[in-house]
């Protein structure tokens, strides 16, 4: 037998009655008020009957008639999301036309209602006046429409796409059905995908995917999209959803107006949550419904995932949470919603208080650190602040004995561990803590410092992040199976991408080689350590105003051929630079060669404070030259400025769609090169790519840094909490302090009554021993103890280390740390006063695509050694140039080029090498075959390709490029 559409049909109809609907024909709805009028007339009557009576009263004959005239207006004013949860008043009768679930049971009155709620289901309903087209299934709540669905069976060769096409070409949403807010959401089903809008628009509705994942994973017991009425479509899920979920956003954009210049643009949209969106909170929940308050829970959720929303929507479902319905309490006294930005997030902000139903329940604290603590003494239900306010009330902080807390997180980073951390920790944890009136004692004293760092038993942590650093995953997250860290919650880069909520910043790469040679410009020759000397010329050779004024007109041609076309003419651009030099430089010869060019528009930069260029002082505002009133990321938008030249800003947390290419001119690596390179990844209509242009990373570096963000991200190892007792004992092997002297100097560090002032001799006198020490054994103390201090103060958020003599430690340790004279850096500024630019010039390397695996990632334990003293090897610098000169202005034909790629495809390729990297060997054994093998690849060009042999071959040049060549090999066999 052939499966048809119409056994698609009525399969999902037979569920859903047998799952509480009610079936009803197209001949019970209204094509005039567009309701199933006996439905409506019948729950009023069961529900309220005596506003029903009051409205006979005054109507008579009429009562249904009037009462189903006035609520198709309503509807059609205020849309059927706002009746359905407030009703309206008819001649004096307040009617409602839905009840929602109560949080608990002690209102058994509101649950005898709450079961009242009919649904019914309308196959082929014919909802016109004009024809007789017909929508495969509408569903209807008390008589009121709330979902329409157009069904398609891939077994006949329709998918879903042919549902979409029927929405947005043969179902005009003019139609009274068919108008905004008229109806909740439109879905478009198939076997295998399901899609939804809430808006019709012809041609440019658009419909988002509501799908587990890009390609939903196969359901042994039937069709792929079976969630949808299986769980989606239940009442309960429904109810919860229109009561919780669903919310009409006001959304303000700014754009500019030929006539008006920089405008504000307002718009309606009707919310209904993506399906991760939707399980993630409800994954949440039954999490938080089965365990303690105290636990942490870590959402791992890409940029495009509509993260502010989520965070809205758990924040608010947390307020009203009671752990069972037998519960006469709220599990949470307040919901804390912390951002690390220090101007409070304005969008995240303006989200969770459209969200509120109730005036009042959401608290933004935008004023200063006591707003902040009469919101949490007074347990407000949602308080939205930022983590730098902690600190300052931290102390003061005495009224909230036996709350409750859930802190959620926006952006988990490790601003959220540590000290910082802390100061939140006791805040919150005031009076939770039992306070010692007798009188003073230093072992109850670092008791509560510890208990204050540690976990607490009344405070659960909701941490959102798209990139979870290796501290993020172990604090925040949970073990697996296979012993690795992990989120609670995710949805990926991947799926992101795939679904078009985001694009891939990697699609289109470009990376330059700069090759460059310098001159020595004196006779003399001097001794200098050679990797500083390195890092001073090298940066010597970029502040060029030649290496500068190269770039910047590579930048320009391709801007102005390519990148200010995108977009449909609408396209920008930033630069990305090393430091606010570079920014100033980069900003001054743009200006100049764009004068230059007749370019209509001219470009900004941002960098912090102030800068000195050839004598002259600027900052961004005097290079600027903006209206006082008018941002940075404003006035990108005008067409007077198209390129934004940045140092350090702008590379988290900008979102401009009409960026288009990226030009990098600064070395990017880990989490630094994903949020940086992800300021391209905006959608809007016209962009269809991104371009990066790179003038110092290579693309594997790049690949290198994506990767382990591409999908779940897991921790490879946890820290071990046993290395605190190692660095413990080496410290005391210095002898540099004495156990005495740490007790001595907390007694009257923990204690309020004692002169702070005496922690000074205490610690001077540990600094005049430590300044008798050689260098090497000075640094090799301080490395130690800076690493002690990472560690615990990361390990103890992780467990409740009650061990007095650590934390009496930990907190000597950071006083002596800051007390130790500072590490003398010095750079030999001097070299750069001996050398000239002899020649430069930038080859294009690569143009392409950067192809990320489709596998989970995994990322490297905290790391805890300190930065000792580094080894200084001397050379001459006439050997220092010359290095650098053999490294960067290595003088490659074309065919050497083809040559080394054809020599690292055979390294790639190398069974024996492949086999010792994969196996359990160090990674100096694996070095030791990989040279090997490099060296035995060499000697085939002894004879064939004598030349190269000679570059590849000379010391100092075969190092440098064995030791990169090895690093990049080490890291994609690993």
């Amino acid at each position: 037998m052939n499966y048809t559409e119409q056994n698609f049909e009525e399969h999902i109809e037979e569920y859903l009655l047998g799952s509480g609907y009610q079936k009803r024909v197209p001949d019970d709805y209204n094509r005039d008020m567009c309701l199933i009028a006996d439905d409506v007339i019948g729950f009023i009557k069961a529900t309220q009957s005596k506003q029903y009576e009051n409205l006979e009263r005054q109507y008579g004959a009429d009562t249904d008639e009037k009462i189903l005239y006035n609520l198709s207006n309503q509807i059609h004013k205020n849309g059927v999301l706002d009746v359905l949860r407030k009703g309206f008043k008819d001649r004096g009768q307040k009617l409602s036309f839905a009840y929602f679930k109560p949080a608990s049971k002690m209102n058994p009155d509101h649950e005898n209602l709450y079961k009242e709620n009919k649904f019914s289901v309308v196959r082929q309903l014919r909802y016109s006046k004009q024809n007789e087209n017909s929508i495969d299934m509408v569903l209807f709540l008390n008589g009121i429409p709330i979902i329409t669905m157009e069904l398609k069976n891939s077994l006949t060769g329709q998918f879903v796409e042919e549902a979409i096409k029927q929405y947005k070409q043969d179902r005009d949403p003019r139609e009274p059905l068919l108008q905004f807010k008229k109806v909740l959401v439109h879905f478009a089903v198939g076997n295998e995908k399901v899609y939804m809008s809430t808006r019709l628009s012809g041609d440019k509705t658009r419909f988002l995917p509501f799908n587990k994942d890009t390609e939903n994973p196969v359901n042994p017991n039937g069709h792929k999209t079976a969630y949808l009425w299986e769980d989606i479509l239940q009442r309960d899920t429904l109810l919860d959803l229109i009561a919780n979920y669903l919310c009409l956003q006001v959304k303000t954009e700014k754009y500019y107006d030929s006539q008006k210049g920089l405008a504000e643009k307002k718009s309606e949209v009707l919310i209904f949550p993506r399906y991760h969106q939707l399980d993630c909170v409800r994954t949440v929940l039954d999490g938080v419904r089965q365990e303690a308050v105290g636990s942490n829970y870590l959402i791992q959720h890409s940029a495009g995932s509509g993260k502010s929303n989520s965070i809205a929507w758990l924040a608010h479902k947390l307020a009203s949470f009671y752990q069972n319905e037998a519960d006469t309490e709220r599990l949470f006294d307040s919901i804390v919603v912390v951002t690390d930005r220090r101007v409070l997030d304005r969008q995240l902000q303006n989200n969770i208080k459209q969200f509120e139903q109730t005036k009042g329940v959401v608290n933004p604290i935008d004023m200063n650190s006591s707003q902040l603590k009469t919101a949490l003494e007074k347990g407000k239900d949602i308080i939205i602040t930022t983590i730098q306010k902690f600190p300052m009330i931290s102390e003061s902080m005495v009224d909230l004995k036996g709350q409750k807390f859930a802190v959620v997180i926006d952006e988990a980073h490790s601003s959220q561990s540590g000290e910082t951390s802390k100061h939140l920790k006791r805040a919150l944890a005031a009076g939770e803590v039992e306070e010692n009136e007798e009188e003073f004692s230093l072992a109850d004293e670092v008791l509560r410092e510890i208990q204050l760092r540690g976990r607490q038993s009344h405070i659960s942590y909701f941490a959102f992040t798209a990139t979870p650093k290796n501290k993020t995953l172990e604090l925040f997250g949970r073990k697996n199976d296979e012993g690795n860290y992990g989120a609670y919650h995710y949805y990926t880069m991947r799926q992101a991408i795939e679904e078009g909520f985001i694009l891939d910043v990697l699609d289109n790469y470009t990376t330059y080689e700069r090759y460059f040679k310098v001159r020595k410009s004196v006779e003399a020759d001097e001794q200098y350590d050679e990797k500083k000397a390195k890092r001073l010329l090298v940066s010597y050779v970029d502040l060029t105003e030649h290496s500068i004024e190269l770039k910047t007109r590579i930048m320009l041609d391709h801007f102005t051929g390519f990148a200010a076309r995108a977009i449909l003419g609408r396209g920008r651009a930033m630069v990305v630079t090393r430091s606010r030099l570079h920014a100033v430089k980069y900003y001054l010869m743009f200006r100049k060669i764009m004068k230059e060019l007749h370019l209509p528009y001219k470009p900004l930069v941002a960098f912090s404070g102030k800068i000195v260029n050839e004598g002259r002082e600027h900052t961004e505002n005097s290079l600027n030259k903006l209206p006082s009133k008018v941002k940075i990321e404003d006035a990108l938008k005008l067409p007077d400025y198209r390129i934004l030249i940045v140092a350090n800003k702008f590379q988290t947390g900008f979102d401009e769609p009409m960026l288009h290419t990226m030009y990098v001119d600064k070395m990017l690596g880990g989490v630094g090169a994903v949020q940086t390179l992800s300021r391209l990844n905006r959608t809007m209509s016209g962009k269809t790519g991104t371009v990066v242009i790179d003038f110092v990373n290579d693309i594997a570096d790049i690949e290198k840094a994506f990767q382990p963000y591409y999908q779940r991200t897991l921790l490879e190892e946890e820290t071990d909490p046993n290395k605190l007792h190692t660095y413990e004992q080496e410290l005391a092997d210095f002898e540099i302090f004495t156990r005495d002297e740490v007790v001595g100097f907390c007694e009257i560090f923990f204690n309020p009554k004692e002169s702070q002032e005496m922690l000074q001799p205490i610690l001077d006198r540990v600094v005049e021993k430590w300044s008798g020490r050689e260098d090497d054994e000075k640094e090799e103390f301080r490395s130690t103890l800076q690493a002690y201090i990472r560690l615990y103060g990361f390990v103890s958020q992780l467990i409740t280390y009650e061990d007095v003599e650590l934390e009496q430690l930990y907190a000597f340790g950071r006083s002596l740390n800051r007390k130790l004279p500072k590490r003398k850096d010095h750079l030999p500024t001097e070299v750069l006063d001996a050398i000239d630019l002899d020649s430069f010039r930038l080859d294009q390397t690569y143009e392409g695509s950067i192809t990320l695996v489709k596998e989970d990632g995994m990322t490297k334990g905290m790391t805890t050694g300190g930065a000792g003293k580094k080894e200084e090897y001397k050379d001459w610098l006439s050997n220092i140039i010359n290095t650098i000169n053999e490294t960067y202005g290595l003088d490659l034909t074309d065919d050497d080029k083809v040559d080394i790629e054809r020599m690292q495809e055979k390294l790639a390729e190398n069974q024996e090498l492949q086999e010792v990297a994969q196996s359990d060997n160090s990674r100096e054994n694996v070095k030791y075959k990989f040279e090997k093998v490099v060296d035995m690849l060499l000697l085939d060009y002894v004879t064939s390709k004598t030349e190269l042999y000679k570059k590849l071959t000379e010391p100092k040049v075969n190092k440098l490029f064995k030791s990169k060549w090895f690093d990049d090999y080490f890291g994609r066999a690993l």
